[in-house]
């Protein structure tokens, strides 16, 4: 019988509050998968008629995953405070507890209603003494105790890191048990894959540009070696299979924007999956710096992401050093 995540966290000497934490976070996790899988059945596909603090358009389950994991840990005297992508300002909790609790409630929206896999992303912080603001939550990446997501595919999978590298779960839907399914995962430093829009390629920064020409020119061209491409739009999908096989993951600043420094939000998205590749071995930046060092400024923050197998983030962060 694989190991379940309760005893895996007390195998690893993860202290009890926050191995408490990350089970309430597993568990609101299974109650959203359950609503995935009836889809259509559960009412819960489709626009919601409202847009998050981006202006984004709402779809029924965003709404749906967000209430959940409100409700499940509000209360639960583990978290000082929580914030989510969905909602402008961060909510207080328990002042006085030992966490903030960040999350994307539901990543890959646009992938809901055709069946692709989608998922959650979260990120536990320390919590600071007395009453949470805003502020409190504007912490570098390296300061994150614990992150993961899960994702919603032909199995639900829990990735998790606390420091002490990445392990993956997946969710029995007999027992309703998190079972451990893979101890150790590493990303290794070569790949011959790379995930991007590539429809946006006009609009990207020269060195970004020169590292996929290279790929595109396969066997023949500097590299010496055929890429392929993989792309499903929805992060934790993308991720999952760097973490899985390889590759190198790019969400680059693009001009059609200048002002904007990226499209991925920092505090739920980068942070906690550069945290959790990191760990793995590999590498992630913004193109020119490790995110994990980044000092955020906003709570919606928005940043470039190439991340996965490090010689290759490597290579495009030199190549785009190279442009400045």
């Amino acid at each position: 019988m694989p190991q379940t995540l309760a005893d895996f966290l007390a195998d690893t000497a993860v202290d009890k509050p926050l191995a408490d934490l990350i089970e309430g976070v597993a568990a609101s996790c299974a109650r959203i998968s359950a609503l995935v899988r009836r889809g259509a059945l559960a009412d819960a596909l489709g626009a919601a008629g409202s847009e998050n603090v981006q202006g984004e358009e709402q779809k029924k389950l965003d709404v749906i995953a967000n209430d959940i994991l409100i409700d499940d840990h509000i209360r639960s005297g583990l978290i000082a405070g929580l914030a989510s992508e969905e909602m402008d300002n961060c909510v207080p909790a328990v002042a006085g507890a030992p966490y903030l609790l960040l999350f994307d409630p539901l990543d890959g929206s646009s992938n809901i209603d055709v069946n692709v896999s989608i998922g959650a992303i979260f990120s536990v912080l320390p919590a600071p003494a007395g009453a949470v603001r805003d502020a409190d939550f504007l912490q570098p990446g390296r300061n994150q105790v614990a992150a993961g997501y899960a994702v919603y595919g032909p199995q639900t999978t829990l990735v998790l890191t606390t420091g002490k590298g990445v392990s993956a779960f997946t969710l029995d839907p007999d027992s309703r048990e998190w079972l451990l399914t893979q101890a150790s995962m590493t990303i290794a430093p070569e790949t011959k894959e790379f995930a991007i829009n590539m429809s946006n390629a006009r609009h990207w920064a020269s060195g970004v540009k020169r590292y996929i020409d290279e790929c595109l020119a396969g066997a023949d061209g500097p590299r010496g070696k055929n890429f392929n491409m993989r792309w499903v739009a929805s992060m934790v999908a993308d991720v999952h299979r760097v973490l899985s096989r390889g590759g190198v993951f790019m969400y680059p600043w693009d001009q059609r924007e200048p002002s904007k420094p990226g499209k991925l939000r920092l505090m739920y998205e980068a942070n906690p999956m550069s945290l959790l590749v990191e760990q793995a071995g590999g590498a992630a930046t913004n193109a020119e710096s490790p995110i994990l060092d980044i000092q955020p400024t906003g709570l919606h923050q928005r940043v470039a992401v190439v991340l996965g197998s490090k010689a290759e983030v490597d290579r495009v962060t030199a190549y785009t050093r190279e442009q400045a």
